[in-house]
């Protein structure tokens, strides 16, 4: 079928993405076009040696293509927070290829130094573990919210980036708080019952 550019404008993410999906190049391009101004502004945030802002920019668009690519409706995450994490991914990735990432710190990944590989593997087996329970526990902004706040990102800049004002900010992560405790102490209890 053939649409409409303002037809697809009304879609939902979601909806263009399994369009996308489905070999339908305008729907394609329609989310890519939404998200180009995303990866632009996530690709900013990084400091590469030798590279330039453009080149981390054409890295997080091709994180934008997978995530259109791989995005599963039945992983019960939202294509904006699919695509997010795709593109942060690729980034890091072109990061890792040219040195030590700079941003907020560094990668939130990147073990320190001297690593065994057993602590690599550990570590990833943890990362896995929380990002299973942030995405099964929190609302999608929730799991934004956390996800910029564990980046090392400020309130301010956390407020800037949602378009939400710093109350929003302050509540979501204090209700992300109580949700994962809970779901830790309800893990805690089934284990030890």
């Amino acid at each position: 079928m053939r649409w409409c550019v303002q037809d697809l404008k009304r879609e939902s993410d979601e909806a263009l993405a399994r369009m996308a999906q489905g070999g339908d190049g305008a729907a394609e391009e329609e989310l890519l076009n939404r998200y180009k101004s995303t990866v632009r502004a996530r690709a900013r945030k990084f400091f590469l040696e030798g590279g330039e802002t453009e080149d981390l920019v054409q890295e997080g668009m091709i994180g934008l293509f997978d995530a259109v690519r791989a995005w599963r409706e039945e992983g019960g995450k939202s294509f904006k927070n699919f695509a997010y994490l795709c593109v942060s991914r690729r980034i890091y990735d072109a990061l890792r290829a040219a040195g030590r990432p700079r941003e907020y710190g560094g990668d939130p990944d990147t073990l320190s130094e001297g690593g065994t590989p057993e602590d690599t593997l550990l570590a990833g087996e943890m990362r896995a573990e929380l990002r299973l329970r942030l995405t099964g526990t929190l609302s999608d902004f929730e799991f934004r919210v956390v996800t910029l706040w564990l980046e090392g990102m400020s309130y301010a800049s956390i407020a800037r980036v949602t378009g939400k004002d710093m109350k929003s900010i302050d509540n979501a992560l204090a209700r992300s708080k109580k949700k994962l405790q809970k779901s830790f102490l309800a893990e805690r209890q089934k284990e030890n019952g």
